[in-house]
């Protein structure tokens, strides 16, 4: 499902996601959550099926204990892997914890190990999100791009590319658009009637 526009978006088989009852998130019974206690969902968030969310993948007992965390109304898309991002220390290899702010949607097929990822965020299908990639708030990343480890996405740009650069700006009304869209898709994502 292509979670980058809200075309095409239809009610699902009862049976297919599973909704908490409190946060209201809805995951998909063929999306692998590893390390559950250690996976912080916002609220009204969407797990497509064949998403995998790394929540094993963390600091040792003197670190944080949350791998990933994310807002409201964040969406993972079909076959996104989210992972916490690595390195080596002082002879120690370490995971870093990922955060995501509200109102993100990851397109399918993409790979994300950022740090930081802001609110009001569009990343396309197809992409690859490099190691520490910190994203500021109200970006747009299009379909196919490769963000190289390191980099930081300054707010309100549009980034393109393998490797990704900025190719224009996004409009200041961005943030209130991106958000009602995420909240239409979420609203009409839901479980179909039987009839």
């Amino acid at each position: 499902m292509d979670t980058s526009t809200n075309e095409g978006v239809k009610p699902y088989p009862p049976n297919e996601y599973i909704q908490t009852s409190h946060t209201l998130n809805r995951v998909s019974r063929k999306a692998v959550l590893h390390g559950t206690s250690n996976i912080v969902l916002g609220g009204k968030c969407i797990i497509h099926s064949g998403a995998m969310v790394r929540g094993d993948l963390k600091r040792a007992a003197s670190g944080s204990t949350i791998a990933i965390s994310t807002g409201r109304y964040c969406v993972v898309g079909e076959g996104t892997v989210l992972r916490p991002p690595y390195k080596t220390y002082k002879g120690t290899f370490s995971y870093y914890p990922v955060k995501l702010g509200d109102f993100v949607h990851i397109g399918s097929s993409s790979v994300l190990q950022a740090t930081s990822v802001g609110s009001h965020i569009d990343i396309g299908r197809d992409c690859i999100i490099g190691r520490f990639v910190t994203v500021k708030d109200c970006v747009r990343i299009c379909d196919g791009s490769v963000v190289a480890p390191y980099t930081t996405i300054p707010s309100g740009q549009v980034w393109a590319g393998n490797p990704a650069k900025k190719v224009g700006s996004l409009p200041e009304t961005w943030a209130e658009l991106h958000e009602a869209r995420g909240r239409d898709y979420y609203g009409r994502f839901r479980p179909a009637t039987l009839s």
